[in-house]
């Protein structure tokens, strides 16, 4: 993953309103730029363990540094959400409290892929999103969802174990933020 210097500044716009947030998100870049290269690895190591204590201890939140997070996460309190090294997430996503995204135990004993999240996905509080899985772009994950299978774009789903609940359609918005009732945008 490579971080673009402008994520940052995403992260803010997406978290304007959110202190907790920005925090969060900055420190979160910061390990993440750190991780990936080996050098930085040696030379800033003391903060990977301050990251790890103040995401961990006091923001309450465990968002593994490894983890592939597109620009514009916005963090809706955020604490008690677990978020495995291993999973990928999309452009402008939106996380509540209380979320699990990771991966499933195998018969083994070791741990399987991770979920992969498109961009645009909006995660409920206390959503469980676990196993070698793909959601699509503008997915909308209700409060309190298991979410174990694939799910398509341009849905809302809910409930344990998720299903659809309704499509959403995609209409080009207008400037005033309303669908122009023209041919839907693919």
């Amino acid at each position: 993953m490579t971080i673009k210097s402008n994520n940052i500044f995403q992260d803010w716009r997406s978290n304007h309103h959110n202190a907790k947030g920005k925090a969060i998100m900055t420190f979160f870049r910061c390990a993440s730029l750190i991780e990936q290269h080996l050098f930085l690895k040696i030379l800033f190591f003391w903060y990977l363990l301050l990251y790890k204590f103040i995401i961990g201890w006091i923001f309450n939140i465990e968002i593994s540094s490894k983890v592939n997070i597109g620009k514009g996460l916005k963090l809706v309190y955020g604490h008690g959400s677990v978020i495995n090294g291993m999973a990928n997430i999309g452009e402008n996503c939106t996380l509540r409290h209380l979320t699990t995204i990771g991966c499933k135990i195998l018969e083994d004993g070791s741990s399987g892929p991770s979920p992969i999240i498109g961009n645009n996905v909006d995660i409920g509080v206390n959503a469980t999103i676990l196993g070698d899985i793909r959601i699509g772009d503008h997915v909308v994950i209700g409060a309190g969802s298991v979410v174990t299978k694939d799910v398509e774009s341009y849905c809302v789903i809910g409930g344990n174990p998720a299903v659809i609940l309704k499509m959403i359609y995609r209409y080009p918005i207008t400037e005033c933020g309303e669908p122009d009732g023209s041919t839907p945008a693919n």
